[in-house]
C-alpha cells in the first residue's frame, strides 16, 4: 500500500508509538521502509540559562536508546531519525525530505482548542502533503 512510511514517537508514550509503529509496518508494501521519528523540542533560550548544558544530549540519547528498544522489542525494521525543534514542523520537513508517502501519527487527548485531535497532530494534518493516518 505504502513505499515509505513516516511514524513519529514521542519517547514518553512508548505504548502509543509501538500501537502506531505496528499499525504503519501492517500498511507497508514489501520492500518498503519505515521511519521512527523522535522530536526533541528545544526550551526557549532564556529558559535554557537554567538547565543542565547537556539536557537536550540527554534528552536525544534517552529518545535514541526507547526506539531502538521498540525496534528490538517490535521486530519490526526501521530507520531512526532524531531531529530537534517544534515537533508539527520537524515531522512534515522530514515527511517532505524523506519522501514520504504516509504518515501515522498518534493522539494525545486535546484539550478545547484542538477538540478533535492534539495540537500537533492537528497542525500535521493540516499541512502534510501526504496522507495522514491519527490514530487516536
Amino acid at each position: 500500500m505504502y513505499k515509505k512510511i513516516l511514524v513519529p514517537i514521542e519517547a514518553g508514550a512508548l505504548e502509543k508509538g509501538e500501537r502506531i509503529f505496528r499499525k504503519a509496518a501492517s500498511l507497508l508494501d514489501s520492500g518498503g521502509e519505515i521511519i521512527l521519528l523522535n522530536v526533541v523540542e528545544q526550551a526557549p533560550t532564556y529558559l535554557m540559562l537554567d538547565f543542565p548544558a547537556d539536557l537536550i544530549e540527554g534528552a536525544i540519547s534517552d529518545a535514541r536508546e526507547k526506539l531502538q528498544g521498540l525496534l528490538l522489542k517490535t521486530g519490526i525494521p526501521a530507520r531512526i531519525q532524531l531531529r530537534q525543534g517544534p515537533p508539527a514542523r520537524e515531522i512534515l520537513e522530514a515527511a517532505k525530505e524523506l519522501g514520504t508517502d504516509l504518515i501515522v501519527i498518534a493522539s494525545h487527548t486535546p484539550d478545547y482548542t484542538n477538540y478533535f485531535i492534539g495540537a500537533t497532530a492537528d497542525r500535521v494534518v493540516r499541512h502534510s502533503l501526504c496522507s495522514v493516518l491519527v490514530d487516536r
